[in-house]
């Protein structure tokens, strides 16, 4: 029975097109809102987030953007970035 499943998967993978695949990967990589203060400084999670997004730009021959992009993920992995403040801190507050 999972051999059937994997068989049906590799299938459907085979219909995607490569930016459909990578925008899924990016999809699947990037960190959601409600996971951001645990993943911030997660250092792999960032630079696989920043990797996927590269490729989908890439693959819209968007080149400078994924450029920038590998940059980002570089900087992760050699430790020249680090997290950004929370972007709710620096939300205007509302006066009640």
């Amino acid at each position: 029975m999972l051999e059937n499943t994997q068989l049906s998967q590799k299938a459907s993978l085979q219909d995607l097109s490569s930016l459909e695949l990578a925008q899924a990967l990016a999809g699947r990589l990037a960190i959601p809102h409600k996971d951001w203060h645990r993943l911030k400084g997660d250092r792999k999670a960032q630079a696989a987030q920043q990797l996927a997004s590269a490729l989908v730009f890439l693959l819209k021959e968007q080149p400078e953007s994924a450029l920038s992009h590998t940059n980002q993920a570089q900087g992760w992995l050699n430790r020249s970035l680090k997290a950004p403040p929370c972007p709710d801190h620096n939300q205007p507050k509302i006066k009640k």
